[in-house]
C-alpha cells in the first residue's frame, strides 16, 4: 500500500532550490508542470475562445493530408501515457510516495491532454483573419517551454538525487522515462515550427476566388507571388541545384583547395579554444608570482595563437585570410559555372518565352541570382557551420570545465538568440520579397524606356516617363523602410539576449570567485571565451539574413532555370540530311492559345530550287508558316519534312544550320558592321565578309562611311537606315551560304526604290536555292514559282501569278486594291510636282522682269 507522507522527501523543503550539486527534484517537479499547465489552461482557454468566436471551420478538402501531424498526435499521446505509466510505477514500487510526485503526474497528465485539445482544434478551425502560417503562439511556447525543462536535467548531473548514475532500478527506469520526454517534446517542438498538419498558405487565399486571382494577376514573369511562403520551402530541391556548383568536378587542383580550405576551418576552431585557455593562464601565472621564462612563452604562444586567430572572431587572422585568398579560385568557378549554365538554359529556352519575357525583370534576376549564389556557400560553409561548432564546443567545454550552470546558461541564450533570429527573420521575409519586386518593377521601367528612346521623344513624354519612375521608386522605399526598420527590430531583440547572457553568467562566475572555488584567471576565460563566443554569433542573424535573403534572390534565378524548353530535340534524334531541299507541309495544325487555331490543314510543296510565296491578309497564319518551319515552335497536328526527313525528328541545330532567314524587322548587335555581317558565318574571314558584302550590294555605301566596316551599328542597328539594315541582314544570310531561304516581308516597310534594290540582292541570294516568301507587295512576288494566298490559317488558292488573276478569286481583289492604290498614289505625287513648278513660276518670272 502506497502513502503520501508528506510533499517532499525526508531532510528538503520546497523552499530549498539547489540540493548537493543540482536542483531540488521536489523544487523542480512543482515549478515545471505548474508553468506548463498553466500555459496550457489559461493561455490555451484564450487561444479556444478566440478560435470559437473569431474563428470558421475549415472545409476537409483545404486541410492537407500528412504523416508528421500524426506523429505529432502519436507523440503527444505518448508523452500522457508516459507520465501515468510513471504515477503507477511509482506507486507499484511500495514505499512512501511524496506529494510532488503525484502533483507532477496530474498537472502535466491536464497540462498535455488540453496541449491535444488546441491541437485539433487548429486543424478544424482557423481565424478569419490570419493571414500567418503555422501554430499558435501558445502552443510553440508550450512545446519550448517543455523541452527547455527537460534540459535542466542536465544541470543536476552530477547530484545524487537525479538518475544520472543509473546506480540501482529505480533510477535507471527514471532516466528511461525523462528520455522518452526529452526526445518526444523535442521532437515536437522541431516539428511543430514546420506545422504539417495546417494549409501552407492563409486560408481565406484558399476559399477566396477573387483574392486568389488578385494574387494570381499579380504575378511576375518569374514566377507566382510568394509572399507567404517560407523561405526554405523546397530547401531540399534548391540544395539539389546547388550542389553541382559546390564541388568543383573535373579538377583535381580545386578540388584539393576546397578540402585544404575545410581543413584551415577545422583549425580555426581548434584556435578559437584556446586563445582564451592561454590568456586565463597568463593572469593565473601573473598572479601567483611564476618565473619569467615561464610567463614569457606563454605570452609568446598567446601571441601567435592570437595572430593565426585575428579579430575576436578570427575575421582578419592569418589562418581566416590564407582560407580567403585559397577560395578565390574556388569562388569564380562556381560564379562562371552559374552565369554560363543559366546564359545557355536561357537561349534554349521557346520563342513564346522570350516575346514574353520582360528584360528588366531577368536581368534583375540574373545579376542577383548569380551573386547571391557564392555568397550563400560562403555563408553556409564559412560562417553558420563554424558559429554552431562553436556553439557545441563552448557547451561542453563550459560544462566539463566549469560547471552545468554555465553550460544552460550558454545553451539557453543560444537557444533564445537562434530561436528569435529565425522567427523574427522569418516574418521579415515578406518585407524583402515585395522589396525586391518593387526594384524589379522599377529598374523595367527604366530599361523599357530607355530602349524606347524615340518613342519617349516622338510624343513629348519625357516628364510622364520621368514621373513614373519616380512613382516606381518611391513604392520601392516604402518597401526599403519596412524591411530597414524589422531589421533595426531584430537587432535589438538580439543585443538584449546577448547582453542578458553574459549579465547572468559574468555574475555567476565572479561569484564563484569570491567565494574561492574559481581563480581570477577563470573569470578572465569566461570573460574572453564568452566575448569571443558572442562575436560570431552576433553576425549569426546577419549570416542567416543573409543566407535568407541569398535563398530569396535566387528564387527568380531559380524560377528561370525551371522555365522547360517548350522545343526539345527528341533523344534519338539526328542531323538532317539536306540533299535537294525539297519542303513538305503535310495536314499541318497550329494553335499559339488553346482553342485558337492559327493554321488548319495546311499542305503544300515547294521542289527543290523553287520559290513558293505566301500572301493574304494580316494575322492569316503567313509568318506562322515560316517559323514552323524554323522549328520556333513544333505543330499540334500533321508534319513538315525537308527531304523526306520530319523536322521534329532532327536536332534543331542541324536544321537551322541549313537555313537562312531574313526577318521583316532585322535587329543587329551594338556591334561594327564587320562582325554584324559576320555573324551569318562566326569563322568567315574580312575577305569573305566583304565579298558577302559586294553581294548585298552593301559595299560601296559602308566605305563612305569614316570607319568603314568599323562602323559601331549602335543599339539594335539605329545607327543605319531600314535600307541599309536590310542590306546588312541578307549579307549576312549570303555568308552564311544557306541551301533553304526564308523572307519574311524583309522590304514591306522600305521605300519603293530601296526596295528595288534589295530585291535584286535578294534574287542573287536566291538564285538556284529553294526559297519561301511572305510578302505584302504583290508587285515583288510576280516571277514566283508557285503563289500561295493564306486565309484565316487555311490555303484559299493557289497557283502562278497570271492564273491566280484569271482565276479573278483574292489574289485578283488583292492585285487590284494595290494596284488602285499605287494609281493613286502615282497621281498625287503628279499633283505635287505640278502645284511646285505652278509656285516656282512667277518666282522666276518676277526675277526676270527686276533683271531687265
Amino acid at each position: 500500500m502506497v502513502f503520501v507522507h508528506s510533499y517532499c522527501e525526508a531532510n528538503s523543503s520546497i523552499s530549498q532550490t539547489w540540493v548537493d550539486e543540482g536542483i531540488s527534484p521536489c523544487f523542480y517537479f512543482t515549478l515545471l508542470p505548474t508553468v506548463l499547465l498553466t500555459i496550457a489552461f489559461f493561455l490555451g482557454t484564450i487561444h479556444c475562445i478566440c478560435y470559437q468566436r473569431y474563428g470558421t471551420t475549415m472545409e476537409p478538402k483545404f486541410i492537407p493530408r500528412s504523416r508528421l501531424y500524426g506523429l505529432q498526435q502519436a507523440t503527444s499521446a505518448l508523452l500522457l501515457v508516459q507520465f501515468l505509466s510513471g504515477m503507477v510505477w511509482q506507486a507499484a514500487s511500495g514505499g512512501e510516495l511524496p506529494g510532488y510526485v503525484m502533483l507532477y503526474g496530474w498537472f502535466s497528465v491536464l497540462g498535455w491532454a488540453w496541449a491535444i485539445a488546441l491541437l485539433r482544434l487548429e486543424r478544424r478551425r482557423v481565424l478569419v483573419m490570419d493571414r500567418t502560417r503555422g501554430h499558435s503562439t501558445v502552443l510553440l511556447l508550450f512545446w519550448a517551454v517543455a523541452f527547455s525543462a527537460e534540459n535542466l536535467a542536465f544541470v543536476s548531473w552530477y547530484s545524487p538525487h537525479w538518475w544520472w548514475a543509473l546506480e540501482n532500478q529505480k533510477q535507471q527506469v527514471q532516466f528511461a522515462l525523462w528520455l522518452i520526454r526529452y526526445i518526444s517534446t523535442g521532437l515536437l517542438f522541431f516539428i511543430g515550427l514546420k506545422a504539417p498538419g495546417l494549409p501552407r498558405r492563409p486560408y481565406m487565399l484558399l476559399i477566396n476566388e477573387e483574392e486568389r486571382d488578385v494574387e494570381q494577376s499579380a504575378q511576375s514573369l518569374l514566377g507566382r507571388s510568394q509572399e507567404n511562403q517560407s523561405t526554405w520551402q523546397d530547401f531540399r530541391k534548391k540544395v539539389r541545384l546547388l550542389v553541382p556548383y559546390m564541388w568543383p568536378r573535373g579538377s583535381i587542383l580545386l578540388q584539393l583547395l576546397v578540402l585544404f580550405c575545410l581543413g584551415l576551418l577545422g583549425i580555426e576552431r581548434a584556435i578559437n579554444v584556446f586563445v582564451p585557455i592561454y590568456y586565463k593562464n597568463i593572469v593565473n601565472e601573473l598572479t601567483d608570482g611564476s618565473s619569467w621564462p615561464t610567463v614569457a612563452t606563454t605570452v609568446c604562444i598567446y601571441v601567435l595563437l592570437k595572430f593565426m586567430q585575428g579579430g575576436g572572431a578570427g575575421a582578419s587572422g592569418f589562418v581566416s585570410n590564407m582560407r580567403s585568398f585559397m577560395w578565390i579560385r574556388v569562388q569564380q568557378y562556381t560564379n562562371r559555372i552559374v552565369q554560363v549554365r543559366l546564359f545557355a538554359h536561357l537561349h534554349s529556352l521557346s520563342l513564346r518565352w522570350h516575346l514574353g519575357r520582360k528584360t528588366g525583370d531577368v536581368l534583375r534576376s540574373i545579376d542577383r541570382g548569380t551573386s547571391s549564389i557564392n555568397s550563400l556557400l560562403s555563408y553556409i560553409v564559412f560562417s553558420i557551420f563554424p558559429t554552431i561548432a562553436d556553439i557545441v564546443i563552448s557547451i561542453i567545454y563550459f560544462i566539463t570545465y566549469f560547471n552545468a550552470w554555465f553550460g544552460l546558461i550558454v545553451f539557453v541564450c543560444m537557444t533564445l538568440y537562434l530561436t528569435l533570429t529565425i522567427i523574427i527573420t522569418e516574418w521579415r521575409t515578406k518585407y524583402r520579397r515585395d522589396m525586391n519586386q518593387q526594384d524589379n518593377n522599377a529598374k523595367s521601367k527604366a530599361v523599357d524606356s530607355l530602349l524606347n528612346f524615340e518613342t519617349v521623344k516622338y510624343y513629348n513624354a519625357e516628364s510622364y516617363e520621368v514621373s513614373r519612375f519616380e512613382d516606381a521608386i518611391l513604392k520601392y522605399q516604402v518597401s526599403e523602410w519596412k524591411t530597414q526598420a524589422s531589421l533595426a527590430f531584430l537587432n535589438q531583440t538580439q543585443n538584449l539576449i546577448i547582453g542578458s547572457g553574459l549579465l547572468a553568467g559574468s555574475l555567476l562566475c565572479a561569484y564563484f570567485v569570491t567565494e574561492g572555488k574559481f581563480q581570477v584567471g577563470d573569470f578572465v576565460l569566461f570573460g574572453t571565451y564568452i566575448i569571443q563566443l558572442y562575436t560570431p554569433l552576433n553576425w549569426f542573424g546577419t549570416y542567416y539574413r543573409m543566407i535568407q535573403n541569398s535563398f530569396i534572390d535566387m528564387e527568380s534565378m531559380f524560377k528561370l532555370f525551371e522555365e522547360e524548353e517548350e522545343v526539345k530535340d527528341d533523344i534519338n534524334a539526328g542531323n538532317l540530311l539536306y540533299k535537294l531541299g525539297k519542303v513538305e507541309f503535310e495536314n499541318v495544325y497550329f494553335s499559339y492559345v488553346n482553342g485558337k487555331e492559327i493554321l488548319r490543314d495546311v499542305s503544300f510543296t515547294v521542289l527543290p530550287g523553287q520559290t513558293v510565296a505566301l500572301v493574304g491578309q494580316s494575322g492569316s497564319g503567313k509568318s506562322t508558316i515560316i517559323r514552323l518551319l524554323f522549328r520556333f515552335y513544333d505543330v499540334q497536328g500533321g508534319c513538315i519534312r525537308i527531304d523526306g526527313q520530319d523536322i521534329s525528328k532532327v536536332k534543331q541545330s542541324s536544321l537551322r544550320a541549313h537555313i537562312g532567314v531574313v526577318p521583316q524587322d532585322t535587329v543587329l548587335f551594338n556591334d561594327t558592321i564587320r562582325d554584324n555581317i559576320r555573324y551569318g558565318r562566326i569563322s568567315a574571314s574580312d575577305q569573305e565578309v566583304e565579298e558577302a558584302a559586294v553581294a548585298a550590294d552593301i559595299h560601296d555605301k559602308i566605305m563612305t562611311f569614316p570607319e568603314g566596316y568599323d562602323t559601331q551599328v549602335g543599339e539594335r542597328g539605329l545607327k543605319l537606315s531600314g535600307g541599309e539594315k536590310q542590306r546588312v541582314a541578307i549579307a549576312r544570310t549570303i555568308l552564311k551560304a544557306p541551301q533553304l531561304i526564308l523572307l519574311d516581308e524583309a522590304t514591306s516597310a522600305l521605300d519603293t526604290q530601296t526596295e528595288r534594290n534589295i530585291q535584286a540582292s535578294l534574287a542573287k541570294v536566291c538564285a538556284g536555292r529553294t526559297t519561301v516568301v511572305v510578302a505584302h507587295r504583290l508587285s515583288t512576288i510576280i516571277g514566283a514559282d508557285q503563289i500561295l494566298v493564306v486565309s484565316d490559317g487555311q490555303i484559299a488558292e493557289r497557283g502562278r501569278h497570271e492564273e491566280l488573276l484569271q482565276k479573278g478569286g483574292l489574289y485578283a481583289d488583292m492585285w487590284m486594291k494595290q494596284q488602285r492604290a499605287q494609281d493613286s498614289d502615282s497621281s498625287s505625287d503628279t499633283e505635287s510636282k505640278d502645284r511646285k513648278s505652278e509656285k516656282l513660276q512667277p518666282a522666276s518670272t518676277s526675277t526676270g522682269h527686276r533683271g531687265h
